[in-house]
Protein backbone atom coordinates (compact mmCIF):
# COMPACT_ATOMS: atom_id res chain seq x y z
CA UNK A 1 0.00 0.00 0.00
CA UNK A 2 1.35 3.32 -0.95
CA UNK A 3 0.07 6.43 0.55
CA UNK A 4 1.23 10.05 0.44
CA UNK A 5 2.19 11.89 3.38
CA UNK A 6 -0.29 15.08 4.76
CA UNK A 7 2.39 17.53 4.66
CA UNK A 8 5.92 16.71 2.53
CA UNK A 9 4.04 14.62 -0.49
CA UNK A 10 6.52 11.90 -0.36
CA UNK A 11 5.50 8.76 -0.92
CA UNK A 12 5.93 6.37 1.84
CA UNK A 13 5.15 2.46 2.16
CA UNK A 14 3.13 1.74 5.65
CA UNK A 15 3.74 4.52 7.84
CA UNK A 16 7.53 4.95 7.91
CA UNK A 17 9.80 7.95 5.30
CA UNK A 18 13.23 7.41 4.75
CA UNK A 19 15.39 11.13 5.26
CA UNK A 20 19.17 11.16 5.77
CA UNK A 21 20.12 8.72 8.18
CA UNK A 22 16.49 8.82 10.59
CA UNK A 23 13.76 7.63 9.94
CA UNK A 24 10.38 9.76 10.00
CA UNK A 25 7.00 8.51 11.62
CA UNK A 26 4.99 11.66 9.54
CA UNK A 27 1.98 10.48 11.59
CA UNK A 28 3.80 10.86 14.87
CA UNK A 29 6.27 13.15 13.87
CA UNK A 30 8.91 10.83 16.32
CA UNK A 31 12.43 10.87 14.36
CA UNK A 32 14.74 7.74 15.19
CA UNK A 33 17.73 6.75 13.42
CA UNK A 34 17.51 4.17 10.70
CA UNK A 35 18.50 0.76 11.08
CA UNK A 36 22.21 0.32 10.15
CA UNK A 37 22.52 -2.35 6.82
CA UNK A 38 22.62 -5.59 7.85
CA UNK A 39 26.08 -7.59 6.59
CA UNK A 40 25.61 -11.30 6.39
CA UNK A 41 27.76 -12.91 8.88
CA UNK A 42 27.09 -16.38 7.53
CA UNK A 43 26.32 -17.26 4.08
CA UNK A 44 25.00 -21.14 3.47
CA UNK A 45 26.66 -21.71 -0.01
CA UNK A 46 24.86 -24.88 -0.28
CA UNK A 47 23.46 -27.91 1.06
CA UNK A 48 23.67 -31.91 -0.51
CA UNK A 49 22.19 -34.75 0.85
CA UNK A 50 23.57 -38.56 -0.23
CA UNK A 51 22.62 -41.74 0.67
CA UNK A 52 24.55 -43.48 2.88
CA UNK A 53 26.61 -45.46 0.80
CA UNK A 54 30.36 -45.79 0.57
CA UNK A 55 30.29 -44.89 -3.30
CA UNK A 56 28.42 -41.37 -1.97
CA UNK A 57 32.01 -40.41 -0.30
CA UNK A 58 33.21 -38.71 -3.51
CA UNK A 59 30.25 -37.31 -4.63
CA UNK A 60 30.26 -35.16 -1.20
CA UNK A 61 33.94 -34.15 -1.56
CA UNK A 62 33.00 -32.99 -4.82
CA UNK A 63 30.63 -30.98 -3.56
CA UNK A 64 32.76 -29.54 -0.75
CA UNK A 65 35.76 -28.90 -3.82
CA UNK A 66 33.72 -26.68 -5.72
CA UNK A 67 32.35 -24.72 -3.34
CA UNK A 68 35.39 -23.95 -0.24
CA UNK A 69 37.37 -21.73 -1.91
CA UNK A 70 40.70 -21.46 -1.18
CA UNK A 71 39.68 -23.37 2.17
CA UNK A 72 39.19 -26.42 -0.74
CA UNK A 73 41.83 -28.93 0.18
CA UNK A 74 41.14 -28.97 4.17
CA UNK A 75 37.57 -28.68 3.46
CA UNK A 76 37.58 -31.65 1.41
CA UNK A 77 39.44 -34.08 3.02
CA UNK A 78 37.51 -33.72 6.48
CA UNK A 79 34.36 -33.77 4.72
CA UNK A 80 35.57 -37.22 3.62
CA UNK A 81 36.24 -38.33 6.69
CA UNK A 82 33.40 -37.31 8.17
CA UNK A 83 30.96 -38.66 5.68
CA UNK A 84 33.20 -42.18 5.86
CA UNK A 85 32.61 -42.07 9.61
CA UNK A 86 29.01 -41.48 9.28
CA UNK A 87 28.08 -44.38 6.46
CA UNK A 88 30.45 -46.74 8.78
CA UNK A 89 29.50 -45.67 12.62
CA UNK A 90 25.63 -44.07 12.65
CA UNK A 91 22.69 -45.26 11.20
CA UNK A 92 23.15 -43.47 7.84
CA UNK A 93 24.60 -46.74 6.41
CA UNK A 94 21.66 -48.72 6.68
CA UNK A 95 19.26 -49.25 4.05
CA UNK A 96 17.11 -45.92 4.19
CA UNK A 97 20.32 -43.77 5.65
CA UNK A 98 21.28 -40.40 4.64
CA UNK A 99 24.19 -38.06 5.20
CA UNK A 100 23.54 -34.07 4.66
CA UNK A 101 26.43 -32.08 4.19
CA UNK A 102 25.87 -28.35 4.55
CA UNK A 103 28.95 -25.57 3.41
CA UNK A 104 28.97 -22.14 5.23
CA UNK A 105 31.03 -19.21 4.11
CA UNK A 106 32.23 -17.43 6.89
CA UNK A 107 34.37 -13.97 6.67
CA UNK A 108 37.67 -15.69 8.12
CA UNK A 109 36.79 -19.33 6.56
CA UNK A 110 34.56 -21.86 5.82
CA UNK A 111 32.45 -23.79 8.20
CA UNK A 112 30.77 -27.48 6.98
CA UNK A 113 28.53 -29.36 8.54
CA UNK A 114 27.37 -33.29 7.90
CA UNK A 115 24.57 -34.56 9.57
CA UNK A 116 23.66 -38.24 9.59
CA UNK A 117 21.27 -40.47 11.26
CA UNK A 118 22.37 -40.93 14.55
CA UNK A 119 24.08 -43.88 16.51
CA UNK A 120 23.23 -45.64 19.73
CA UNK A 121 26.63 -45.22 20.74
CA UNK A 122 28.34 -42.47 22.10
CA UNK A 123 29.09 -39.38 20.33
CA UNK A 124 31.94 -39.00 18.29
CA UNK A 125 35.39 -39.83 19.90
CA UNK A 126 39.10 -39.27 18.78
CA UNK A 127 41.13 -42.19 18.39
CA UNK A 128 44.22 -41.65 20.11
CA UNK A 129 46.04 -44.73 19.41
CA UNK A 130 48.97 -43.96 16.86
CA UNK A 131 48.96 -48.20 15.85
CA UNK A 132 45.22 -48.67 15.26
CA UNK A 133 44.67 -49.93 11.78
CA UNK A 134 41.83 -47.38 11.22
CA UNK A 135 39.95 -44.44 13.04
CA UNK A 136 41.84 -41.00 12.48
CA UNK A 137 39.18 -39.22 10.86
CA UNK A 138 38.33 -37.24 13.98
CA UNK A 139 41.86 -36.86 15.02
CA UNK A 140 42.52 -35.33 11.51
CA UNK A 141 39.42 -32.93 11.99
CA UNK A 142 41.63 -31.79 15.52
CA UNK A 143 44.75 -31.50 14.07
CA UNK A 144 43.41 -29.73 10.72
CA UNK A 145 40.59 -27.60 11.83
CA UNK A 146 40.19 -24.19 12.93
CA UNK A 147 37.70 -25.62 15.62
CA UNK A 148 35.17 -28.44 15.48
CA UNK A 149 32.17 -29.77 17.56
CA UNK A 150 29.43 -31.68 16.97
CA UNK A 151 25.59 -31.85 18.46
CA UNK A 152 23.84 -35.17 19.31
CA UNK A 153 19.53 -35.28 19.21
CA UNK A 154 16.54 -37.39 18.36
CA UNK A 155 17.43 -37.05 14.80
CA UNK A 156 20.99 -37.59 14.49
CA UNK A 157 24.70 -36.31 14.55
CA UNK A 158 25.69 -33.15 13.15
CA UNK A 159 29.71 -32.88 13.68
CA UNK A 160 30.58 -29.81 11.95
CA UNK A 161 34.08 -28.29 11.80
CA UNK A 162 35.60 -24.13 10.63
CA UNK A 163 38.95 -23.91 8.34
CA UNK A 164 40.32 -21.05 7.15
CA UNK A 165 42.20 -20.53 3.45
CA UNK A 166 45.04 -22.65 3.04
CA UNK A 167 48.62 -21.33 3.79
CA UNK A 168 50.14 -19.63 0.74
CA UNK A 169 46.88 -19.12 -0.96
CA UNK A 170 46.33 -15.79 -2.47
CA UNK A 171 43.15 -14.03 -1.07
Amino acid sequence: MTLTAPVTGRLIRGSTVYKGGTRHDPYTSRRRPTPPAVTPVAIVLGSLTVVGRPEHVAQTRAFVASLAGLAAESATLLTSELVTNAVLHSRSGCDGGTVTVTVIDLPDGVLVEVADDGSPDSGPEINLDRYAPGGRGLFLVDQLATRWGYLRDGTGTTVWFQVGPEEGTAG
